[in-house]
């Protein structure tokens, strides 16, 4: 007997084979469904590494009790000063909300103070003295994170090239 497929069968089945056609390794089909996103895709692999990466310094972090961002946020305010967070939000490449989102951690911890700048837009942020010590916490675990990717891993060569095609990523990003 032939059973008749009911409206929500039909959609199942054709998002099933939708995924078992999009996951395919079969790169020789030119439609859509079999794009290789991860071979082609420059957000994925670039999102993809930076996952991979933010990972490998949030556990070498950890025993800091800080997270990669976190950890990046106190040495960035510590070579500027006393950014505004525009100012940081700018050389980090995130919005303002963001920024202001990530630093409240870091200010319910005592290790950033934020006043308010030179108008009443614009908010400064500084380290404290907690901020310094842990940031002298930091700086070896961040290095051996370092030493890891670069000089075990990529070599000071290769990591320079690299560098400075991940600046051009940035700067075609945002052009």
């Amino acid at each position: 007997m032939e059973q008749e497929l009911t409206e929500f069968q039909v959609l199942t089945e054709i998002r099933y084979v939708y995924i078992l056609l999009f996951m395919s390794d079969d790169t020789n089909t030119f439609d859509d469904l079999s794009i290789n996103v991860a071979a082609s895709c420059a957000c994925f692999n670039i999102r993809k590494t930076a996952r991979a990466i933010t990972n490998l310094y949030d556990a070498v972090l950890q025993p800091t009790g800080l997270r990669a961002t976190h950890g990046i946020l106190l040495m960035a305010i510590a070579m500027v000063g006393k950014p505004t967070i525009s100012r940081l939000a700018g050389a980090m490449v995130m919005d303002r909300t963001t920024v202001a989102r990530e630093l409240k951690p870091l200010e319910d911890q005592g290790l950033i103070r934020i006043t308010p700048g030179g108008d009443r837009r614009t908010r400064q942020v500084q380290l404290t003295e907690a901020g310094y010590a842990k940031r002298r916490e930091v700086v070896p675990l961040w290095q051996a994170a370092q030493s890891k990717i670069i000089a075990e891993g990529l070599g000071h060569e290769r990591w320079s090239r690299l560098y400075d095609e991940l600046q051009e990523v940035v700067r075609l990003a945002q052009a």
